[in-house]
């Protein structure tokens, strides 16, 4: 029975680190990103290439 003591004692300690690291990486600013590069991944950042605008200029062969 006095092992139950010890566990939950050494669960609410490390409960208590737990949340001190996370107030302490909120308090840091590691959760400011609100854009974030797994988002702008899908965006290209480059110009498109533009087609040609004179039909004449492409040739077809026959």
């Amino acid at each position: 029975m006095s092992v139950l003591f010890i566990l939950i004692g050494v669960s609410i300690l490390v409960a208590i680190c737990f949340l001190a690291a996370f107030l302490w990486s909120v308090k840091s600013g590691q959760y400011d990103d609100d854009y974030t590069p797994s988002v702008r991944i899908l965006f290209d950042d480059t110009k498109p290439i533009s087609s040609p605008t004179n039909n004449d200029s492409i040739k077809l062969k026959k």
